[in-house]
């Protein structure tokens, strides 16, 4: 039975009535009915929402920009409890700075005592306007955390009250303007949905807190291997420097000059093992510098070449069998720093020593014209590259030497790269032996 209510006064009847047992009638009110019972909400779980005060859910997808500006704005406006912002880029705070929701925030958290929590990448403009954030409101209810920069995450997520978030999805980050980076925005008062958005806050607040006593931490560190390698290196100069004098000195002591050669050997490798502890904070802190000059690349080489066969260490390590083959056929010139490319060659050099008990090391350096370049390879035929360590090859403490600290390829990575050049490794295709190879550009 299907029946019209109008507008019935004075106890009248209704007037329409349909009635009828035919099926394509029966099922034709019975799939209206199934639809409805389909969409409905359960009832038990409604009178809770009421009991709570939740409204009945709703959810937009929001296509225009200028509506999402519009209920961006408003949502921000009608915040009385907490307002929580995650923003996955720099230019994100920025835009949104500039259509004025960071001043709705403050205005909320000055005349409304509104918590405004923002979840911020790192940057120095940000840091700067921040700075003025809580300047303009010091009652502490402004708080900035900064976190990495969400490669993965390209949305900006506003919550408000723990009842209602704005989802808007970054359409091209490098426009200046919100209409032409945001694409679609979803809003939702929904409960579960909003929760969802508060416990990823939330982590990543936590996280946040997590990120801050690691950078300190790891400042505190740095700054004392820093001082403990500069304390290091005052007592290592004057007892080599004197047991060189010592060791110079002729004498038919041949026990003495045994324990000689050991004093200066080993003050020889505690100075390089400084000297590259150094090396390491000054690139984490970014603060390695170049002092470039032009110079001709063969010489180096050979003053490389010449300075580890004199080395006592290298030539009384059972390498007697190895013989270092170089033969320039033009000169090379670049303009680098001449000591630090030196240190390159002659890491990636002891290291081709090391690992060959007998054979040769080619050294080869060559223009590469269409690109401007050089490039310099040192080839052995020792042991290759574990394929263990392959991937990591060029990261810190990374060796599988027992003698070595596994850190020159990582410093020599970072003192070509500062240069503008590559470096690379690769296990020789006949199976032995290994190829370390870099490029630098050329003089100009």
């Amino acid at each position: 039975m299907a029946l019209t209510v109008e507008k019935m006064e004075g106890g009248k009847l209704s007037q329409s009535f349909l009635i009828s047992n035919e099926p394509l009638y029966v099922n034709h009110f019975n799939m209206l009915f199934e639809e409805l019972w389909k969409n409905g909400v359960d009832a038990q779980q409604r009178l809770k929402d009421i009991e709570l005060g939740v409204d009945l859910a709703d959810i937009e997808v929001i296509p225009n920009p200028k509506r999402a500006q519009e209920i961006y704005s408003n949502i921000v406006r009608s915040a009385t409890k907490v307002i929580l912002w995650i923003f996955p880029t720099t230019n994100a705070f920025i835009r949104q700075d500039k259509i004025g929701a960071i001043q709705l925030a403050k205005q909320a958290a000055n005349k409304r005592n509104v918590k405004v929590r923002i979840l911020v990448p790192t940057s120095n403009l940000i840091e700067q306007k921040v700075q003025r954030l809580k300047e303009y409101c010091p009652n502490r209810l402004i708080d900035v955390r900064c976190i990495e920069q969400m490669t993965e995450t390209k949305a900006t997520i506003l919550v408000v009250d723990r009842k209602a978030s704005l989802v808007m999805e970054l359409r091209d980050d490098s426009k200046p303007t919100f209409v032409e980076a945001i694409g679609l925005s979803t809003y939702s008062n929904s409960r579960a949905g909003v929760l969802s958005y508060v416990a990823i806050f939330e982590n990543l607040w936590a996280q946040s807190d997590l990120y801050e006593q690691l950078k300190v931490n790891d400042k505190m560190q740095k700054e004392f291997i820093n001082i403990a390698a500069h304390e290091l290196r005052t007592p290592i100069q004057p007892i080599l420097s004197l047991s060189q004098i010592l060791q110079s000195e002729k004498s038919n002591n041949t026990k003495q000059q045994e324990f000689l050669d050991a004093i200066v050997r080993n003050a020889k490798r505690l100075q390089r093992l400084t000297e590259n502890i150094l090396d390491v904070t000054r690139i984490e802190s970014q603060s390695l510098q170049l002092n470039k000059e032009q110079f001709n690349l063969n010489e180096n080489i050979r003053y490389v070449i010449n300075d580890v066969n004199n080395q006592a260490g290298l030539r009384n390590n059972n390498n007697s069998a190895v013989s270092i083959l170089f033969e320039p056929k033009q000169d090379v010139f670049v303009e680098a720093d001449k000591v630090r490319i030196n240190e390159v060659i002659s890491n990636l050099l002891k290291n081709a020593i090391q690992f060959t008990k007998e054979g040769t090391i080619t050294i080869a350096a060559a223009e590469k014209m269409n690109y401007n370049e050089v490039l310099i390879s040192i080839k052995d035929t020792g042991t290759g590259i574990d394929p263990e360590i392959m991937p990591r090859l060029f990261t810190k403490f990374i060796s599988k030497s027992v003698a070595g600290t596994g850190l020159g390829l990582f410093i020599s990575k970072s003192i070509i790269e500062a240069h503008g050049g590559k470096i690379w490794a690769e296990n020789n295709a006949d199976g032995k032996g290994a190829t370390f190879a870099f490029s630098l550009p050329l003089s100009k």
